[in-house]
């Protein structure tokens, strides 16, 4: 007899079909009839030339459902991304990928908690604590540099993020004027940025339905130079979108739309990765916050793009708490399990802190070791007549044990998750290691991590490379 074999494999579904059309149509509506204002000169005027799917009325743009059908035909359902080698190392919109960012204003440290200005050399620490651990497939520009000339952060941002590691970047700049500059760094560095391209710019328009000059004017130069981009929108709940998560829903869901349709005018079959960051906003603390309903919308933003055949980018679980504490843990864990069990593309940025304001090296060694049993957990299991292990069963029978059986010998090495921070301890072994402390050990770790992490082999002429460079710019 033919034996059957299946994989169990739990997996996260939230729309039903109905669901995803009516959520379309939502956007539809508003994009016909509230439109968006458009500040840069540049993008009006491509949307100026569309046709009759455009209607261009001053500064106001209204885009036509048959213009929106257009673009998701005509975008890439995916794309390859390489490292700095020019080596494959994933394809956008196959599966989830991590990375660690973003543009965080201070560095906390891992140590003591104390908060300081994010310097060069924080930029240098963090890629390279990225680059050692195994969870980690990306890197997003972790911080805005402040010890540095004005008007060349962004460049020594970029310059110490490919010098520290060789994996795909996610650019996040803070200066138009740098912009240019910063792209034409990489291509000096790598020899062919946009022939297999390492790094993504990332671009975020201004909620609600305003694509503002500088993100209209970068997105299109780097697609011009044949570039993919990322184009995320973050909304407020209750500020900058509607309180309740459909109106949230069909806002952001609209704005990516129109981002997509602008790509697509630029260049017919641009590569771009779509994504909200959707959070709520606290009238009383003033700050704005993630939340299980808004993990929830970002799930549901994950299936909208997977129904589009576009790629996604979501939320990271990042900013909560005061380090790696215990309000930082539960929402690393919600966030980086529904990501691993659903739609969601790219995770690009872990490891904020105290509002997403400052970097945290312990925060990234914690979430690496989530993500991990995240994975682990979503690979599931076999179900089938070897893996049932019937004849061991038979063989053991009531009241016997499995500790020396041939299942248990081949697999007791992998069965499990391990931690590499957290080691299993009795009540006995607690004690007699002195009642050790989980955030103790995971400062240990994270320090070890730092101390261990290397730059790649070519870093020193990366860096010098880049620092001519900047010099010559002046």
């Amino acid at each position: 007899m033919t034996e059957h074999s299946s994989t169990v494999q739990p997996s996260l579904s939230v729309l039903t079909p109905e669901q995803l059309e009516q959520a379309h149509q939502f956007s539809l509506e508003i994009l016909s009839a509230v439109g968006l204002r458009v500040d840069s000169a540049r993008a009006l005027t491509i949307f100026s030339r569309a046709g009759a799917g455009i209607r261009v009325e001053g500064e106001r743009v209204f885009i036509q459902p048959e213009m929106v059908d257009w673009a998701l035909k005509s975008a890439p359902e995916s794309f390859p991304v390489f490292n700095r080698h020019g080596e494959l190392a994933f394809t956008a919109g196959e599966g989830a990928h991590y990375g660690v960012g973003v543009t965080n204003l201070f560095y906390q440290d891992p140590q003591t908690d104390e908060i300081s200005p994010f310097s060069r050399a924080h930029m240098a620490l963090g890629t390279r604590l990225a680059n050692s651990l195994p969870a980690y497939e990306l890197v997003s520009t972790l911080g805005v540099i402040r010890d540095v000339p004005a008007g060349q952060d962004d460049l020594y941002a970029v310059l110490e993020m490919a010098a520290n590691t060789t994996k795909p970047l996610v650019i996040l700049n803070s200066d138009e004027k740098q912009f240019a500059a910063s792209l034409d760094l990489l291509e000096k560095l790598s020899g062919g940025l946009a022939e297999k391209p390492f790094a993504i710019p990332y671009f975020n328009p201004v909620t609600p339905l305003i694509i503002n000059r500088e993100t209209g004017d970068k997105m299109i130069t780097a697609i011009e130079r044949g570039l993919p981009v990322i184009y995320s929108n973050y909304g407020m709940a209750g500020t900058t979108t509607p309180i309740t998560a459909a109106g949230t829903l069909a806002l952001l869901n609209a704005e990516l739309l129109a981002g997509l349709v602008l790509s697509q005018l630029v260049r017919a079959g641009a590569p771009i990765i779509l994504g909200s960051l959707p959070a709520f906003f606290d009238m009383k603390s003033m700050m704005d916050f993630y939340d299980p309903q808004t993990i929830l919308i970002n799930a549901v933003c994950a299936e909208m793009m997977a129904h589009y055949h576009i790629p996604h980018a979501g939320t990271s679980g990042s900013g909560l708490g005061w380090g790696a504490d215990l309000p930082a843990a539960g929402m690393h864990w919600l966030n980086h399990l529904t990501t691993s069990l659903g739609k969601t593309g790219l995770v690009p940025f872990v490891g904020g802190s105290l509002g997403s304001k400052a970097f945290s090296p312990t925060s990234v060694v914690y979430a690496n070791d989530v993500i991990l049993q995240a994975r682990h957990f979503t690979t599931g299991f076999p179900l089938n007549h070897t893996s049932a292990a019937l004849d061991e069963i038979a063989a053991v029978g009531p009241g016997g044990n499995f500790l020396m059986t041939k299942s248990t010998r081949q697999n007791f090495r992998n069965a499990y998750f391990t931690s590499g921070i957290f080691p299993r301890l009795s009540l006995e072994k607690w004690e007699e290691k002195g009642r050790p402390e989980a955030s103790s050990l995971l400062r240990q770790e994270t320090l070890r991590q730092i101390a261990e992490s290397k730059a790649p082999d070519d870093h020193d002429h990366i860096l010098a490379t880049g620092e001519e460079f900047i010099r010559q710019l002046g």
